[in-house]
């Protein structure tokens, strides 16, 4: 009797896994290619940064044509000096990536680490004095009365900023600066 009961359970369960092999390869590629189509549900984050409108700031700050084909001169030199800072930046944090994954001690592991981050820094920082440079070099080219409204916008992003991210910024300690010469603001340029 149970050899019976346990022949009957093999037959029952390769007929039930014939027939699942049966059905799902019936299945066409048109029956799956739609779903693979479909564009993500998923929630959007909801400090996403909205995109730079060139033609709406260009047009608040009435710039004139000649200020406008300075302003993306100094846009694209700016942009050849940071390609290089950046690609060094991708291949630090590979390094910094095929470290963690590699079986070294782990002492010697944050050593080289710590190194790789310091370097780091110092990249972003050479990117952030290119970037205080090229926007020195546009405010030469504006006017007095550009650079009022330059500021206004400025600080209409500052205080946009402190409301989205006030949260976060409740959590952190006040940040002093490292060095009293940056302390100081640059003097407005008049034109």
């Amino acid at each position: 009797m149970k050899k019976l009961l346990i022949l009957a359970g093999v037959i029952a369960l390769t007929m039930s896994t014939q027939v699942f092999a049966a059905d799902t390869s019936t299945v066409t590629t048109k029956e799956v290619q739609p779903a693979q189509k479909q564009e993500c549900t998923c929630p959007k984050p909801k400090m996403h940064k909205p995109p730079f409108d060139k033609d709406k700031f260009e047009k608040r700050l009435k710039l004139t044509d000649e200020q406008k084909l300075q302003a993306k001169q100094i846009r694209e030199k700016g942009h050849e000096q940071m390609k290089p800072i950046f690609e060094q930046i991708q291949a630090k944090k590979a390094e910094a990536r095929a470290v963690r994954m590699s079986k070294i001690a782990p002492q010697a592991q944050e050593e080289q680490l710590a190194q790789i981050r310091k370097e780091i820094r110092d990249l972003k920082k050479q990117a952030n004095e290119i970037r205080m440079n090229n926007m020195k070099e546009f405010e030469s080219i504006l006017t007095k009365k550009q650079l009022k409204e330059l500021n206004k916008m400025k600080e209409e992003g500052r205080k946009n900023f402190e409301k989205t991210h006030k949260k976060q910024l409740l959590r952190m300690p006040p940040m002093e600066p490292a060095d009293p010469v940056e302390a100081t603001p640059a003097p407005a340029v008049e034109k």
